[in-house]
């Protein structure tokens, strides 16, 4: 850390132990938000962490579906969100009153909502799932007709691992979808002996060349691995930080350097220093929707 960032985050502990809270940072943060953090995360990881903590506040560093997630599943805590516009293009491509149009249209369907998704969307959903237990999550589900929302290419991917038919919302992450296929071919070629690890949020073409599919957390596991010595990763190049400093000795080298959201950049030490001096800015779900919203995530708690 620089010296400025080291008085900052010496500040931020001090006062993170005098008002009894916990920084909670997603693999996508800044490096020295990550370095500041009591935890680092994929978003379930992180909201689950929030549920079982003794701490007084969540200073959840992510984006807001995230912190609301946190705030579905531990109403008793204050749930800071330090920058209130980080937001998820993906989650906002869908919304309650789309997803109630889309209900009456197809009354068969079982709705398997991925986590990214707003508290509206989860509360309109009859199950929850993660990009890594998506597969099981809709496996596990009765009904053989899903409507999968609000991400194609997460829904694709688990449509060519079930025996059952998807309805794709047509959303995506803007970050993941400037991953092409073809910079896996130059890098292979650059780089022969490094395994190909990619997110499931990726495009279905991006998908089918890689060795792995993973979400972040397994991701930061399969880096563990005494077997790989060198990774291409695709996904959002914050990763990269904690990979590198989680396994100095080996190479990770980024499959997009344009694979960057914007939304997960906005967060910095001064604003969570801020945050936590104010105690704000708080995320809160309305009641009615947090008890329908957490029924969705219990049911996927429940599979896995």
């Amino acid at each position: 850390m620089m010296g400025g960032d080291a008085e900052l985050a010496g500040e931020i502990k001090s006062l993170k132990k005098e008002k009894k809270a916990v920084i909670l940072a997603h693999n996508y943060q800044l490096g020295e938000v990550q370095d500041v953090a009591d935890y680092v995360g994929d978003s379930l990881e992180l909201s689950r962490i929030a549920a079982d903590s003794h701490a007084d506040v969540i200073v959840f560093c992510g984006v807001r579906f995230m912190a609301e997630t946190a705030a579905i599943l531990c109403p008793d805590k204050k749930i800071l969100l330090p920058e209130p516009s980080a937001g998820c293009p993906m989650a906002d491509m869908a919304t309650a009153a789309e997803l109630k149009r889309k209900k009456r249209e197809l009354p068969d369907a079982t709705v398997v909502c991925y986590v990214n998704t707003t508290a509206e969307v989860k509360a309109e959903s009859d199950i929850c799932c993660t990009s890594a237990n998506a597969v099981e999550v809709v496996s596990a589900v009765e009904n053989d007709h899903i409507l999968f929302v609000p991400d194609k290419y997460l829904g694709h991917y688990v449509s060519t691992r079930v025996d059952k038919k998807l309805t794709l919302w047509p959303g995506f992450c803007p970050a993941h979808a400037r991953i092409m296929p073809q910079r896996i071919v130059e890098l292979k070629k650059e780089y022969p002996q490094a395994k190909v690890v990619v997110h499931p949020e990726c495009r279905p073409e991006v998908i089918s060349l890689a060795d792995e599919v993973l979400g972040t957390g397994g991701m930061c596991r399969y880096a563990r691995r005494d077997d790989v010595r060198q990774l291409i990763v695709g996904t959002e190049i914050g990763i990269i930080y904690r990979l590198r400093k989680e396994n100095p000795d080996k190479l990770f080298i980024p499959l997009s350097e344009q694979a960057i959201c914007p939304d997960m950049k906005l967060i910095t030490l001064e604003k969570i220093l801020r945050s936590l001096q104010r105690l704000s800015p708080e995320v809160k779900v309305p009641e009615p929707i947090r008890i329908k919203a957490k029924a969705a995530v219990d049911r996927m708690l429940a599979m896995i």
